[in-house]
């Protein structure tokens, strides 16, 4: 130790003791410095570019997708729905909702099903705040993105027919009672987390939940007047196609992004991501080929959608077999779901929210259960079926139960306190001339 000593010129002139004393007291000092957390600035920087990503999946990803296969006469309409619902729940979400989602409630036995209130207009949280290795405040925006399309999602649901205060006052209650809760519950330390529901960036929270209350909202609002009997073709495909693709490309920041860290697990969250959204596009372009003799662009942006749903809770879990099994899953069932289906009960779900969505989200909760391998979780026991823990898959069922329950039924009470005050449904010749026009004095040419 001394020659060591030496060499270094550090302990030269010190004793054999008093350099092994100084070396406990470094190696000490180091310790306590490696357990204080630490911001990392290239998680960080993934983190701010994931959130903007995620942005940009609802305006104006998820507006020009929506936009594109709605009639002409309410095109401003779902655009301006999506661009309300991103402004409103930017504001919600700092009051309340990622307080109640992501912070600990007092009491244990609360904090299984709702967090606590220390965070109000995000109260106590400053530049010094960390979670894991990025700042809080990264950590909370990139949330915040989340929570606002998942609202939105639903809106193409109902759309061409819903008054606009009516949308605003159902997505204020239900961004409070009905995400924050599955969130929290999910990814908030919940009772869902906590009995092992794997969801990596949001099958249940996001898809399935927006998918259960868009069909409950089409339900009580009825079929738009001349469902069935007039022609309801997307006005501009060429919207939806620019949409999808913006939606397409945000999505690694959806999926890759709730690694929370920019680390080997998010490159390949982002490589089963394209891998899975590939592979539904074909399957449901093929699908729609053998079945209706020709393969549509709306057809292949529909895929591609139903297979970033699928994969995205499976998308830290699977390796790339199984996102290949999972695209094609999704993109059939999809597929089967928004056509066959559908007609078959005769519900309006107008943008096919919950064919693509709940049924997505569905999808890729179950086949996460049964692809999710220790080789790309790092987990030293078996994680999913294909690792021989087949009761996985009855645990994800389990989370899909409550998730559905819970949306199903808030929604349904959500909109019928919505409709004691302000109504849901636009008058017959507002929605025969036009949403555009009627509430918002605006046209496009």
């Amino acid at each position: 130790m001394t020659e060591k000593g030496n060499e270094k010129g550090v302990f030269r002139k010190l004793p054999l003791g008093a350099a092994a004393t100084t070396l406990a007291l470094l190696a000490s000092v180091g310790s306590a410095f490696a357990d204080t957390p630490k911001i990392d600035s290239g998680s960080t920087a993934w983190m701010l570019t994931s959130s903007a990503l995620v942005l940009m999946m609802t305006i104006p990803g998820l507006a020009l997708f929506y936009g594109g296969m709605v009639r002409k006469k309410n095109v401003v309409a779902i655009l301006a729905q999506n661009f309300a619902i991103t402004a409103l729940v930017t504001v919600i979400w700092t009051i309340i909702t990622y307080s109640l989602a992501f912070r600990t409630n007092p009491s244990d036995a609360m904090n299984a099903y709702i967090g606590g209130f220390d965070r109000l207009f995000l109260k106590g949280m400053d530049v010094n705040a960390i979670s894991g290795v990025i700042p809080e405040s990264v950590f909370m925006v990139f949330q915040m993105t989340f929570a606002i399309i998942t609202p939105a999602l639903i809106t193409g649901a109902f759309a061409d027919r819903m008054k606009f205060s009516s949308l605003l006052a159902f997505m204020t209650l239900w961004s409070i009672f009905i995400y924050a809760p599955i969130a929290h519950w999910v990814w908030g330390g919940g009772f869902l987390m906590t009995s092992g529901v794997l969801d990596f960036a949001g099958g249940t929270v996001v898809h399935i939940n927006a998918g259960i209350a868009g069909l409950v909202t089409c339900l009580v609002l009825g079929p738009r007047k001349g469902y069935g009997q007039e022609n309801m073709a997307p006005h501009n495909v060429i919207l939806t196609m620019i949409g999808a693709s913006l939606l397409w490309v945000g999505w690694f920041g959806f999926n890759a992004g709730s690694e929370l860290a920019a680390d080997g697990r998010a490159g390949f969250a982002f490589v089963v991501t394209q891998i899975a959204t590939g592979m539904a596009a074909l399957a449901w372009m093929f699908a729609e080929w053998i079945v209706h003799k020709k393969p549509t662009l709306l057809g292949m942006c529909s895929g591609a959608v139903a297979g970033l749903v699928a994969i995205t809770p499976a998308s830290g879990f699977v390796d790339p077999v199984g996102a290949l099994w999972i695209g094609i899953a999704a993109g059939v069932i999809c597929f089967i779901a928004s056509t066959s289906v559908k007609r078959a009960i005769g519900y309006d779900d107008a943008l096919d929210v919950f064919g693509v969505h709940c049924i997505g989200g569905i999808v890729g909760a179950i086949l996460t259960g049964v692809f999710a391998t220790m080789a790309v979780t790092g987990a030293t026991a078996p994680v999913g079926g294909i690792d021989g823990n087949w009761g996985q898959v009855v645990t994800q069922l389990k989370g899909i139960a409550y998730t559905l329950v819970w949306s199903g039924l808030g929604s349904f009470v959500l909109l019928m306190i919505v409709k004691i005050f302000f109504g849901l449904r636009v008058s017959p010749q507002e929605e025969v001339e036009g949403l555009d026009i009627n509430l918002h004095g605006e046209v496009v040419q």
